[in-house]
């Protein structure tokens, strides 16, 4: 009896891991909205997403990646998908101060190769124990006038 129940346990987990991850788009306003998360990011940088529009830029640093996971078992995918997105963004802003810039525009979302673009929502991988973000963006220093 004890070596079925296993056997029937073992199924379910590796079933529920093997399953594909739901991919949804998920808000960003709301997400930086959530106080542990916009202080997770931190400050000092600018973000802008998409097209949306922005001062002048006085020099551009290059087009950096940042592809984050997290832990995701027995959390909502929103929560875990606005987790990983403030760990996503930390990194494009400690990127942006390492190279000496102010803001990081032109932000997309590039799930699994497929680059969306959208100044109001990311794209978000979640599964049964991981979430994942990868966000694209522009280090440029912008003009401050």
């Amino acid at each position: 009896m004890k070596n079925i129940f296993l056997f029937t346990l073992l199924i379910i987990i590796s079933t529920a891991a093997s399953a594909q991850d739901r991919i949804n788009d998920y808000s960003i306003k709301e997400a930086m909205s959530v106080d542990k998360i916009s202080s997770a990011i931190g400050g000092g940088v600018e973000f802008f997403f998409a097209d949306t529009a922005h001062s002048k830029v006085d020099k551009s640093f290059g087009e950096f990646q940042s592809n984050k996971k997290t832990n995701a078992f027995g959390k909502s995918d929103i929560k875990a998908c606005q987790w990983v997105f403030a760990s996503a963004m930390k990194s494009l802003r400690e990127r942006a101060i390492k190279e000496g810039g102010n803001a990081v525009i032109n932000i997309r979302s590039n799930y699994k190769g497929n680059l969306t673009s959208s100044s109001t929502t990311f794209k978000c991988g979640a599964g049964f124990v991981i979430a994942g973000v990868t966000l694209v963006g522009d280090i440029v220093k912008l003009n401050q006038e």
